[in-house]
């Protein structure tokens, strides 16, 4: 069966033309213009086939799998950042505590006048 044959074709290549494109045998059977029982009933070997070059394929058209690499490649680099993201805001968590017992103790330090302190306290603001 010819059509058949160029629907595998045309879904494995990415440029389906009557259906969604899905590595199916329904959209197959869409593609070619048949009923899906023909292919499941009557052509099981051209649905075999389909089959076969679609596991080679690991389900995704060689057409697409370029972009499929670099939507893997997207996702890993975006986990990587997402973790880098939490360990800096840890970080900041950490040096916001230390800015706040520095400064408390400071502010202890400065409000007990009978001794006279080292520190010189911090300018309240930044001219």
């Amino acid at each position: 069966m010819p059509a058949t044959s160029a629907a595998i074709q045309r879904l494995l290549d990415g440029r389906p033309t009557r259906s969604t494109g899905a590595l199916t045998t329904l959209q197959l059977a869409a593609e070619a213009g048949v009923k899906r029982w023909v292919l499941t009933h009557k052509h099981v070997d051209l649905k075999e086939e389909f089959v076969r070059r679609k596991s080679e394929a690991n389900g995704i058209p060689p057409a697409f799998q370029h972009l499929h690499a670099r939507a893997v490649d997207a996702e890993a680099a975006a986990q990587a950042l997402r973790e880098d993201n939490d360990r800096l805001r840890e970080r900041v968590a950490v040096y916001a505590q230390v800015i706040h017992e520095l400064r408390t103790e400071l502010d202890r330090r400065t409000d007990n006048s009978t001794q006279r302190s080292p520190l010189r306290s911090l300018p309240a603001s930044i001219p």
